[in-house]
């Protein structure tokens, strides 16, 4: 008889005297025999008990464990003994157990016995070297017995379920928005920052435009924002929901303009692509399509332009095949068109086919008194954009700035400013750095005229004899117009001078209607 055998047959037969006899003195005793106790304690409870030695031979079994041993295919404990535990124990994980020394408290064991939630406990020695490990049948019907238990398990697995579905119906619905986000408008009129008397005239009248069919021109110099007002144009008029397709005609060469406009029918040249490629007028069907630069059109091509805009249809470059679509034209140009039709460069018919609803872009020097909100808007972007704190511009550094022609309107304040926050230590940009940058890029230096800011009326003894809190209303509304005034609109400038968030500011500029 195995030693484990011979020990474990000890134990069994002292359940429950141990409990009745005098507890030991020492500590070794009492250790003993809480360990009997307890091993006759999980043997008695449990559905049913095995040990195995260091090599996975089976050298004791319970009686409880017995029953479970004709659905195995065993036909008594004298079979089931000395044999490998995979040998007679379908899908057992207790050799695991053996080579790592570490317990599984719970798991699911299903073999042709049954389901059973199983614990695999390691034995060791003195040394703590691992001799054998003991299995316990916790429960031989979990279905019955572990109900609340594997329906709540249950449901949560349906809403993990529910939730991976979720997520992978995200994930495709961003990867479809990331593959036609070239489709969709990108700004509002929120974007087109400013409010002076040109900025305002200007977004009232592509307002009035985005409401109509007709096609728009936007007029005005390289950097003015005529991009920005055609993707708002978009966002606003009936088509919103539609494609926004965007062409600069400028950049494209001359000999796959047509293709790029018309598309291409199969093996239309050599080299051409098996499968029809869309031109630009049938990818924007049912939306915008937008015509940067339309000035740099070569000639051979305008015919064919303004023949697809009258017709609202096209053939594909190498098909007889005629395909409709439904666009709605925005056309952009920082070109004297009119000069191009009298000096025989761009087609009459095209131009007023074109020149139904005008708008002109103000260039950056006739609204100079957006350029602070303008700055802070730019600074902030440049700030996410390269993940850094956003600059900050002294008074100073913004009267330089509003003082300059900018040729290259907001494009080239963009342009200046990065450079300058790329070029200071800190996030403080001053005059000194702007004005190092503006010689650096060719800008003929503009100095800033100095206005004297307004002085406050003194108090007389009528305006003190009010309620306090009226009078710090007038002081605060005082202060706020002050630091406006002196940061050139900069609101982070603002809210730093006068130490507040400036989630504060706009809720007190919006009060003032400031």
């Amino acid at each position: 008889m195995s030693p484990y055998h011979g020990a474990m047959m000890e134990m069994s037969q002292r359940l429950p005297n141990d409990f009745a006899c005098e507890l030991p003195d020492d500590a070794d005793g009492i250790y003993a025999l809480a360990a009997r106790s307890m091993f006759q304690l999980f043997s008695s409870m449990s559905q049913g008990m095995f040990l195995v030695d260091r090599s996975g031979r089976i050298v004791w079994v319970n009686k409880g464990y017995e029953r479970f041993l004709p659905r195995l295919g065993v036909a008594g404990v004298g079979d089931f003994l000395g044999h490998k535990v995979e040998e007679v124990i379908p899908n057992t994980q207790m050799r695991s157990v053996l080579e790592t020394g570490k317990p599984v408290l719970i798991d699911l064991l299903t073999n042709s016995a049954g389901t059973f939630v199983v614990s695999r406990l390691p034995l060791h020695d003195d040394e703590g070297g691992v001799i054998g490990a003991i299995g316990i049948v916790l429960f031989d019907q979990p279905e019955t017995t572990l109900q609340p238990l594997i329906s709540k398990f249950a449901m949560l697995q349906r809403d993990l379920d529910e939730a991976r579905r979720e997520l992978a119906a995200q994930r495709s619905r961003s990867l479809q928005a990331s593959v036609q986000g070239s489709r969709r408008s990108k700004y509002s009129f929120a974007s087109f920052v400013g409010s002076s008397p040109a900025a305002v005239e200007v977004k009232r009248q592509a307002r009035r435009a985005a409401q109509s069919m007709s096609p728009v021109l936007l007029l005005g110099e390289t950097g003015t924002g005529k991009e920005v007002l055609a993707h708002a144009i978009h966002a606003a008029s009936a088509r919103s929901a539609g494609p926004f397709v965007s062409v600069n005609i400028a950049a494209i060469p001359e000999t796959l303009l047509e293709a790029e406009f018309f598309g291409v029918a199969p093996g239309a040249f050599t080299g051409a692509d098996r499968k029809t490629r869309d031109g630009k007028f049938k990818l924007a069907d049912g939306g915008t399509l937008f015509l940067d630069e339309i000035g740099d059109m070569p000639a051979s091509l305008q015919a064919k332009l303004l023949r697809a805009l009258q017709e609202g249809e096209i053939e594909p470059l190498g098909s007889n095949q005629i395909v409709h679509f439904d666009v709605r034209v925005v056309a952009a140009t920082s070109r004297d068109l009119l000069q191009m039709v009298r000096d025989g460069r761009f087609r009459e018919d095209l131009f007023y086919r074109l020149h139904v609803l005008p708008v002109r872009v103000p260039p950056l020097r006739e609204r100079s008194s957006d350029i602070p909100a303008l700055v802070e808007m730019l600074c902030e972007d440049l700030a996410l954009r390269n993940d850094m704190v956003p600059p900050e511009l002294g008074k100073g550094a913004l009267e330089l700035l509003v003082a300059q022609a900018w040729r290259g309107n907001i494009r080239e304040l963009r342009n200046v400013l990065e450079q300058a926050a790329m070029r200071c230590d800190d996030s403080h940009i001053d005059a000194g750095l702007l004005a190092q940058v503006l010689r650096s890029s060719g800008v003929e230096l503009q100095v800033p005229h100095r206005q004297p800011l307004a002085q406050e009326p003194m108090a007389t003894t009528g305006d003190l004899l009010k309620p306090l809190a009226e009078q710090m209303a007038e002081l605060e509304a005082r202060a706020i117009r002050a630091a406006m005034q002196a940061h050139g609109g900069n609101k982070l400038a603002v809210a730093r001078t006068l130490g507040i968030s400036r989630a504060k500011l706009y809720d007190r500029l919006e009060k003032l209607n400031f």
